[in-house]
């Protein structure tokens, strides 16, 4: 009668790992094993390099947003200034006293009044669309993004003598600091024959990078009473730029927000502009997964049929251990190890290589680049400059969890088959 023995005992580690060990003449076994391996380390680097691209991407897009616009931004419904004149406007004159009561709000770092508008920008013979956002030099210092000594170049103290201009648009146009740059509005001075156009050129004392392609190529900052003049806005503001501690709950500050504003106040949080692109990547990062998790699972199997190709030639094998006293257990788990072995070992090879590509993707992206002739990451189409990668303790954690979790239910079905085999059919034609 077989004697039981403890799981997993140091003789069944023993003999699976000399199954795996498998000699010339079963060279077949030893194929599909590296197979496997090979199959479960690029599943598992792919997957790694895959969450930690996406992870490193949204993180880099939202940083982009809140780093550069405000978290909430409050304007005025339109009313009707001129009565039966069919003139509207959303202007607020009290944008000052909005302002401080939006400050007094716990957890609102910041309210800026603002003024917006478009303007085309010309530089000798060159010219672009741009948009000018007219604020005051400490509001502009707030900015994270703007602001950033590391890469702003000029002295932005000298702001309420000029302008500050995005890099891509300062590129366009071939500008540099000192250099006085034309603005041209179409809603100028008003004058007995109409609107004229208004012209006027401002000297270039800072030019920022915000890291977002599309705000470096048309935001232009003027000082915000220059830009109530230029653009027939005295006494007013058009919205006042909100930003709060957790942009993350901006919604938790609306209700106290919208109360502070007065009425008619109306609200445009971050996500608003930018939730349809997140809720895209929410979606794009599930599906990824779910194509990746498949990608493992096709790699898993290649161990079941290394599994029942070693059980095959082992039967000799199994029926001599079984004769011996070994039970169904022990020549089960034995199998087991021999799956899970190289379920592990491929995983932490896996995990290795996805690591260090998510560490050093910026090289790996250079070299892309250097093999592509330049070109691989456009900005203009991804909306910030480079490919970024972060890795997270998580991401790393469910991609071992799923490699692990295949590998060990994938093995169990051949470890079953080999354990209830017939030790008396195994050695009939031995």
């Amino acid at each position: 009668m077989a004697t039981r023995t403890a799981p997993f005992s140091p003789f069944e580690f023993m003999i699976a790992w000399r199954y795996l060990r498998a000699r010339r003449a079963e060279g077949g076994v030893s194929v599909m094993t590296w197979i496997s391996l090979i199959g479960i380390t690029l599943g598992v680097a792919a997957l790694i390099i895959t969450l930690a691209v996406r992870s490193g991407f949204r993180a880099e897009f939202v940083d982009t947003i809140l780093g550069s616009n405000a978290h909430v931004t409050v304007y005025s419904a339109p009313e009707e200034v001129v009565p039966d004149s069919g003139i509207y406007s959303s202007l607020m004159r009290d944008y000052a006293e909005r302002a401080e009561r939006i400050r007094a709000i716990p957890g609102v770092t910041s309210a800026a009044p603002l003024i917006r508008g478009q303007v085309m920008a010309t530089f000798n013979d060159r010219s672009n669309v741009a948009e000018v956002y007219g604020m005051a030099l400490d509001d502009l210092k707030a900015i994270p993004r703007v602001a950033d000594p590391k890469t702003g170049r000029g002295d932005i103290d000298g702001f309420d003598g000029g302008i500050a201009m995005g890099s891509e648009l300062a590129r366009e146009l071939g500008v540099g600091l000192g250099d006085r740059v034309r603005l041209m509005s179409p809603n100028g001075a008003k004058t007995p024959i109409g609107t004229s156009p208004r012209v006027n050129a401002y000297e270039v004392v800072y030019i920022f990078t915000a890291g977002r392609w599309d705000i470096d190529k048309t935001r232009v900052y003027m000082p915000f009473a220059e830009a109530q003049s230029y653009f027939n806005r005295e006494g007013g503001a058009d919205e006042i730029a909100v930003d709060v501690t957790d942009p993350e709950r901006v919604d938790d500050w609306m209700p106290q927000i919208l109360d502070a504003g007065g009425p008619g106040t109306m609200l445009w949080t971050w996500r608003d502009a930018s939730g349809s692109f997140l809720r895209a990547l929410d979606i794009e990062d599930n599906v990824m997964f779910v194509i990746l998790s498949v990608l493992v699972l096709i790699a898993t199997m290649n161990i079941t049929s290394g599994l029942i190709m070693l059980v095959k030639n082992k039967g000799r094998d199994i029926g001599i251990l079984r004769t011996m006293g070994l039970t169904e257990g022990s020549v089960m788990r034995v199998f087991f190890l021999c799956g899970a072995f190289t379920g592990v070992l491929g995983t932490a090879m896996g995990v290795g290589i996805g690591v260090v590509f998510s560490l050093y993707i910026d090289q790996v992206m250079s070299f892309v680049n250097w093999l592509n002739g330049g070109g691989a990451w456009d900005p203009s189409i991804r909306g910030i400059y480079a490919l970024p990668a972060k890795l997270q303790p998580w991401d790393v954690a469910k991609a071992v969890m799923l490699a692990l979790g295949l590998s060990f239910i994938v093995t169990i079905f051949p470890a079953r088959r080999a354990a209830r085999m017939n030790p008396v059919e195994a050695l009939r034609y031995e």
